[in-house]
């Protein structure tokens, strides 16, 4: 039995019980380093692919039809500011941030006729057990209380896509401005996160 099919049965049980939710939140989120070109890195990508990516779509799935028939819901899904441009060393976090973002996106116009909201956030740094081992700098890193905070607000005001905190934002625009020749060479002097297989 998948975990895919645990989810789906807890999820139905919940609607069963409880009912429907207003909001669903989807959280999921592993990070470790990755080389593109290093053949074993890619149990790991596909590892974080499974998890922040096609985790998010089976906490959704559930919901949705339940929303479709009510007309109404939001769905929230959590993806990074990493998810923006790729970053070296990051290939398979990156990847799979982008890939949330694109498929949050598409969800947001296919749940329009339904009046069911998604709603995407990224955030930049926040101190958390996923962070903490990180050997660089991290700027504008949140607390985990203030990113709640923050979430909440975003959440309520029912926001489309949201960069948080507002510096990480203003990173953010300017990354997606650069340039693929200016990007390569501030980039590739970045740090980089600690290869693990997970």
């Amino acid at each position: 039995m998948s975990q895919e099919h645990l989810l789906h049965q807890a999820i139905q049980r919940h609607i069963k019980t409880v009912g429907t939710p207003d909001i669903v939140i989807a959280n999921a989120g592993v990070s470790t380093g990755t080389l593109s070109g290093e053949r074993e890195d890619l149990v790991t990508f596909k590892r974080v692919m499974d998890i922040n990516l096609y985790g998010v779509m089976h906490t959704f799935l559930p919901f949705m039809q339940a929303f479709k028939k009510r007309k109404s819901g939001q769905l929230v899904g959590i993806a990074s500011v990493a998810g923006i441009r790729g970053l070296p060393g990051s290939g398979a976090y990156s990847t799979s941030k982008a890939a949330l973002m694109n498929y949050l996106e598409s969800l947001r116009i296919e749940m329009l006729p339904f009046n069911i909201q998604v709603t995407t956030i990224a955030p930049g740094y926040i101190k958390t057990p996923m962070t903490h081992s990180n050997p660089y700098a991290m700027p504008f890193i949140l607390e985990v209380d203030k990113a709640v905070s923050l979430f909440m607000k975003a959440i309520d005001r029912k926001e489309k896509f949201i960069i948080i905190p507002w510096q990480m934002n203003i990173v953010g625009k300017l990354m997606r401005l650069l340039p693929a020749f200016v990007w390569d060479f501030l980039a590739k002097r970045g740090p980089k996160k600690l290869r693990a297989m997970i």
